[in-house]
């Protein structure tokens, strides 16, 4: 007989598989990783975390060593030491980011409202780094180290050189912003159809704040945003062109038409050439679209023409910001020649 029948209670019972009631899946919860485990350096109790904290200050550039040690009357320090923070300071992530050297430098000296500034320690010090370093001690903004794991993560895998800057969420301004540029001269303005590489906006920007462009129109939905690709392809000339935000691309371009402005499409199949476009001196939209795709159907029909790029041999399409730039090119050459006239 099976167990101790005589006793009350001493008889076997048959357990069942899986968790028993209350237990709140305590076995299932057991088998869970924890995740890969941190490096040394990043581990606060580990001596290899430590020694890079004695170590953090050792290879900033002067102005930074300067506020660290409070040498507030040295020149190039505007600030207190309390303003760079000693040891590692872990990022913390929202908000946009501006990355790499001419970026952040340039940011920072158009005044771009930033929330830090964040270095890797031990990194070379140059003509960038001492810039941005004296924009920022200049605005006030909180100057701090961390690791290069951690920029790496909050850059989003971007190239960051061992400098980054948080920002407050990116400002868009109004389409209607972009009617009138005042007493700028003729208005210019570039709107992206279906182009989603940030890195592309950015070219797209800084060739518009090289050739006397007045803005960028951005349609809200299935589109590129300005995020630290932006800045970086753009060189910090974010700063100084305005990005509009249209809810509808197509009924944007139509207010524009309204206001005076031509819409001109950009198109490897455009009617037009573009050394043969005979509206460069007027108020312009300049819509370029997206690589491959080129416009959609609904903007290609809301342009007053669509220009194409004379090629010498049979490329399928340029990049969105050579095309772009080249068409500005064009247009400045027009404006500046009638300007003479």
């Amino acid at each position: 007989m099976a167990g101790n029948a005589r006793r009350p209670g001493a008889a076997r019972k048959t357990s069942r598989k899986g968790p028993s009631v209350g237990t709140g899946g305590h076995r299932r919860k057991g088998l869970e990783g924890r995740g890969p485990t941190p490096k040394a350096e990043d581990r606060e109790y580990h001596k290899a975390h430590k020694r890079a904290d004695r170590d953090a200050g050792a290879a900033l550039p002067p102005t930074s060593q300067r506020a660290r040690a409070g040498n507030t009357g040295a020149p190039g320090t505007a600030r207190s030491a309390a303003t760079v923070t000693a040891g590692r300071r872990r990022p913390r992530p929202g908000g946009d980011v501006v990355v790499g050297r001419n970026a952040v430098a340039e940011a920072l000296s158009a005044g771009v409202p930033a929330t830090a500034l964040y270095l890797a320690p031990r990194g070379e010090a140059d003509d960038r780094i001492t810039a941005a370093l004296r924009a920022a001690q200049d605005a006030g903004i909180p100057i701090l180290e961390t690791t290069r794991p951690d920029l790496d993560r909050l850059s989003g895998g971007v190239i960051h050189q061992g400098i980054l800057a948080t920002l407050a969420p990116f400002e868009y301004a109004d389409p209607i912003d972009l009617h009138d540029p005042l007493a700028r001269g003729v208005p210019l303005v570039v709107a992206l159809d279906g182009v989603t590489d940030p890195r592309n906006l950015g070219a797209v920007i800084r060739s518009v704040a090289a050739f006397g462009g007045h803005g960028v129109l951005i349609p809200q939905r299935r589109s590129v945003e300005v995020s630290a690709g932006t800045w970086k392809a753009s060189a910090g000339t974010v700063a100084r062109v305005p990005v509009a935000k249209a809810t509808n691309l197509t009924r944007a371009l139509e207010d524009f038409q309204r206001a005076g402005f031509f819409v001109v499409g950009l198109d490897a199949d455009g009617d037009v050439p573009l050394p043969q476009l005979a509206l460069g001196t007027e108020p312009l939209v300049l819509v370029v679209g997206s690589e491959g795709k080129g416009l959609s159907r609904l903007v290609r029909a809301t342009c007053d023409v669509v220009v194409s790029i004379p090629m010498a041999s049979a490329v399928e399409s340029l990049n969105v910001g050579v095309a772009a730039g080249i068409a500005l090119y064009q247009v400045a050459c027009q404006r500046a020649v009638a300007s003479l006239s």
